[in-house]
C-alpha cells in the first residue's frame, strides 16, 4: 500500500478574473474548489493513475469535512486524524495576468494528534510506500518528518520526501528512496548557483552521498534530471504545451514517479512517468488524469 501523509490539507478556492485590480470590486469568470496540500494531491494523481493509497493527515471543521467527502468521492481511502478545533485551511489561488496564492494557517496539531498518526503508521508493512509531502505546521516540531522515519526505519518500506531547506536534508540519514527538489531548492541547499546540468547532476548526486537513493530535480519549462539509486542519470526537457495551472506539478511528478517504477521497478519509466504526470496537471486545469498521460508519452516517443 501506498500512505501518503499532509500535516496541513488544504480546500483550494481557484478563481479566475480576467484582469485583477487592487482596491476595486473584481468578478471571477470561473471558480473551482478541491482539495488540496502536496500529499493530497500525490494520493489524488496516484489514484488518476490506478494506485490505490490511503491518504493520512489532519483535518478540521467543516472544511475538513469537505476535504474528506471530496476524496472519498474521487476514490481515495482516506484516514484522517480529526483536530478538535479550528478548521483545516483554505488556500486562495487566483488566475489573471498573474497567478497568485493566499494560504491559510489550519488547525493547531497537538502532540497527542502526532502520537495518533505514529500509531496508524504502525500498520505499514515491508515494502510499503510512505509519501511525506509539504511543509510542517508551526505548531508541530521541526523534526516531525525525521521521527517518523526514524519510527519506520526497520520496517523497510520506501519512503519518499518532497520538502525543503533543512526539513529536507534532516531526512537524508534515514536514506529515503526518493526525494524531488527543484534547481531553485537545490541552490538554498548548497548556496551554488544551478547553472548548468552538469552542476545540477553534481550536486543532486551530493544528495545520494548524504543518503538519498534517487534525487529527482524539477526544472519547471527546462524539464528534469534524476541521479538513480542504480548510478545512472537521465535528463530530459519538459513537453511542450500551455501551463495553465503550476500548483500540483511537482506532486503530480512524484505520484508518476512512483507509479512507473512500481510497475516495472525501472527508473528510466519511473522518469519518464513523472514528467508526463507532472506536465499534464500544469497543462491542465485540475490533476492529471491516466488519458492525459498518456497523451503526453505518446507525443514525446515515451510509450
Amino acid at each position: 500500500m501506498i500512505y501518503t501523509v499532509t500535516f496541513n490539507p488544504s480546500l483550494d478556492y481557484i478563481v479566475s478574473v480576467e484582469d485583477f485590480t487592487l482596491g476595486r470590486v473584481n468578478r471571477t469568470t470561473k471558480e473551482l474548489v478541491y482539495p488540496g496540500g502536496k500529499g493530497v494531491n500525490v494520493s489524488l494523481v496516484l489514484k488518476n493513475l490506478g494506485m490505490e493509497n490511503t491518504a493520512l493527515g489532519f483535518v478540521a471543521g467543516f472544511t475538513g469535512t469537505e476535504i474528506e467527502r471530496a476524496l472519498t468521492e474521487w476514490g481515495c481511502f482516506t484516514d484522517f486524524i480529526w483536530i478538535s478545533e479550528g478548521m483545516s485551511r483554505i488556500n486562495m489561488k487566483l488566475r489573471s495576468r498573474e497567478e497568485s496564492e493566499i494560504n491559510g494557517q489550519g488547525p493547531k496539531i497537538s502532540e497527542k494528534a502526532l502520537e495518533e498518526l505514529y500509531k496508524k503508521l504502525n500498520v505499514m508493512e515491508t515494502g510499503d510506500v510512505l509519501v511525506l509531502a509539504g511543509s510542517i505546521p508551526n505548531s508541530m516540531p521541526d523534526s516531525s518528518y525525521e521521527q517518523i522515519l526514524a519510527r519506520v526505519q526497520e520496517k523497510k518500506i520506501r519512503s519518499v520526501v518532497d520538502a525543503t531547506g533543512d526539513l529536507l536534508v534532516n531526512v537524508l540519514k534515514y536514506h529515503p528512496f526518493l526525494i524531488k527538489p527543484n534547481n531553485h531548492e537545490l541552490e538554498e541547499i548548497f548556496h551554488v548557483s544551478m547553472d548548468s546540468d552538469e552542476t545540477i547532476i553534481a550536486h543532486a548526486k551530493k544528495l545520494q552521498e548524504m543518503g538519498a537513493e534517487n534525487v529527482l530535480v524539477s526544472m519547471a519549462g527546462d524539464g528534469a534530471i534524476l541521479a538513480a539509486a542504480d548510478g545512472s542519470v537521465w535528463k530530459s526537457s519538459a513537453p511542450k504545451g500551455q501551463v495553465i495551472n503550476s500548483v500540483g506539478a511537482g506532486d503530480s511528478m512524484v505520484a508518476g514517479f512512483i507509479t512507473g517504477y512500481l510497475k516495472n521497478q525501472n527508473y528510466e519509466e519511473a522518469f519518464y512517468m513523472g514528467i508526463a504526470a507532472g506536465s499534464a496537471s500544469a497543462f491542465s486545469e485540475r490533476l492529471a488524469t491516466q488519458t492525459e498521460v498518456d497523451v503526453i508519452l505518446t507525443q514525446m516517443g515515451w510509450k
